[in-house]
């Protein structure tokens, strides 16, 4: 177990970084965006390679596809009522809407949003520890979750929050998500083959849904030029950390 809580504050400890840098500093859009797309390959390759190919050996391409599509969808649905209540009306676009809307609740929404990208990505980085430490995936969150609670930082500075108040609020969300990976260890840790194969399938699909709603269309709306090469770029990390 002191292996799961490692790796949670290790994953988490990114939450407190950017917010500590966009507590005090606006980066460029362009450079979130970058860091965005290489997050964005890293996950995908640490899914493809380690979380859902483990699920897709434990209990085959029924089960593992299953959870998958359950995982997806159950994201969907948490991110579908996330927008409703942040801007009023579901859609993709919602959360650039509300960054440009409220001034009061910019930052508040960023931090949810955060929150639900980032639970199910802690969850599968807690049940991956069941069979062996995944290093790609938490070098994939890591990089994610860095660039996200900056911009997030600095939405709360320019909403005239203190730095005190800014630091203490992303603390809180990086304390939930290090929990959620102690959370899908202890889960995971009695469950069998088949049922454990659904839960990675399930965490995978969640992670995906995120990956294709937020991670990777914010890294195309800020990141261009070098969006494309730096989704490869964690990809290739990714795959070496799980070779």
């Amino acid at each position: 177990m002191l292996e799961a809580v490692l790796y949670g504050v290790a994953a988490s400890s990114a939450l407190v970084i950017g917010a500590f840098i966009g507590s005090r500093w606006t980066p460029p859009k362009t450079l979130t965006g970058v860091l965005l797309a290489f997050a964005s390959g890293a996950l995908i390759s640490a899914l493809a390679f380690e979380l859902f190919e483990e699920a897709y050996h434990l209990g085959g391409a029924a089960r593992a596809g299953l959870g998958l599509l359950a995982g997806a969808a159950a994201f969907v649905l948490a991110d579908t009522l996330l927008d409703r209540y942040v801007a009023g009306k579901a859609g993709p676009e919602q959360r650039e809407v509300a960054a440009a809307g409220a001034r009061g609740g910019v930052g508040w929404a960023l931090l949810a949003a955060v929150t639900l990208d980032g639970v199910p990505e802690n969850l599968a980085l807690g049940v991956s520890l069941v069979d062996g430490a995944s290093i790609s995936l938490l070098v994939a969150i890591f990089f994610s979750n860095l660039p996200e609670s900056l911009v997030g930082a600095v939405a709360m500075r320019e909403e005239e929050r203190s730095q005190r108040a800014v630091l203490g609020i992303w603390l809180i969300c990086a304390v939930v998500l290090a929990l959620s990976v102690v959370l899908g260890r202890l889960l995971a840790g009695p469950l069998s083959d088949p049922v454990l194969a659904l839960s990675l399938g399930f965490a995978g699909g969640a992670v995906l849904a995120s990956l294709a709603d937020t991670l990777m269309p914010e890294a195309f709306e800020h990141g261009r030029p070098l969006n494309a090469f730096a989704t490869a770029a964690g990809f290739f990390l990714s795959f070496v950390l799980a070779a």
